[in-house]
């Protein structure tokens, strides 16, 4: 293959995560399309990945390619990693969950760039909040690339990598604490009296709107505090939820995801 038709880049692994990076390079023009592959072993998967992004190269084999994205199950990450770095490949973004960075350069062997990062599901709406650590062969150049990837779908930190799994115990798993939060006030709202609809779209617009409220830039208790007004129904209910330990039960979740994924990183 000659340079001109080198992929300058490959995502190897066309589910969920790896079609929303896909989907933000595009929209965000951060690869040149004809440069651009997607790889994925599961034929049926590959039909309709063509269908999404008919202008990029769909295969189910690593082709000749610059960098490359792991997107694939953890166990077999190893084997896909040395097989990209065959293919050419000179740096390596991995998403794959609790895979370290020594496992990485190992299967990538010298001269090769690691970054290993941990995104988060809304990165399907570019809405993600992912964080990146740095390789021992990595550069600050190695460091940009990778943030411009996760960049297209949203927010970007860089942590050491001893802090990864707490990332992945708070902002990995978080949204499915909030939607456990969503579920349990739509099922309050059904308890109080409304019709299932009723309290379902109210839940999705608190959730949406407290969210953009957030993203403004005020701290959290500031916003709360402006809802609570003393002897007032928030307040009451903000009682409640302080007397069953809702607080502690938070801190408590993120410890235990934060120690799973050490876990899983050991085995």
């Amino acid at each position: 293959m000659s340079n001109a038709s080198k992929s300058t880049l490959v995502v190897v692994g066309g589910g969920n995560m790896g079609a929303a990076l896909v989907g933000g390079l595009l929209a965000a023009s951060t690869v040149d399309t004809s440069r651009l592959s997607i790889v994925e072993v599961i034929e049926a998967r590959r039909q309709q990945l063509r269908t999404m992004f008919p202008a990029v190269n769909v295969t189910g084999d690593i082709p000749e390619c610059e960098a490359v994205v792991i997107a694939v199950k953890p166990l077999d990450v190893p084997a896909v990693v040395a097989r990209a770095v065959a293919c050419g490949a000179t740096r390596v973004l991995s998403i794959a969950a609790g895979v370290t960075i020594a496992t990485l350069e190992a299967a990538a062997g010298d001269h090769v760039a690691v970054v290993r990062a941990m995104p988060n599901t809304p990165a399907m709406v570019r809405q993600g909040a992912s964080a990146i650590a740095a390789g021992t062969r990595a550069s600050e150049v190695d460091m940009e690339w990778a943030g411009s990837i996760l960049g297209a779908v949203g927010t970007v930190l860089r942590v050491a990598e001893t802090h990864l799994d707490a990332v992945t115990g708070l902002a990995g798993s978080g949204p499915a604490y909030l939607f456990l939060v969503a579920e349990a006030l739509i099922d309050a709202g059904v308890a109080a009296g409304l019709s299932r609809d009723v309290a379902d779209a109210l839940v999705r617009q608190l959730l949406t709107g407290s969210a953009a409220l957030l993203a403004g830039g005020e701290q959290p208790a500031d916003l709360r505090a402006r809802v609570t007004s003393p002897g007032g129904t928030t307040a009451a209910g903000i009682a409640v939820l302080e007397g069953h330990a809702v607080r502690t039960a938070f801190i408590d979740a993120v410890r235990a995801a934060t120690e799973r994924g050490r876990e899983l990183g050991r085995s």
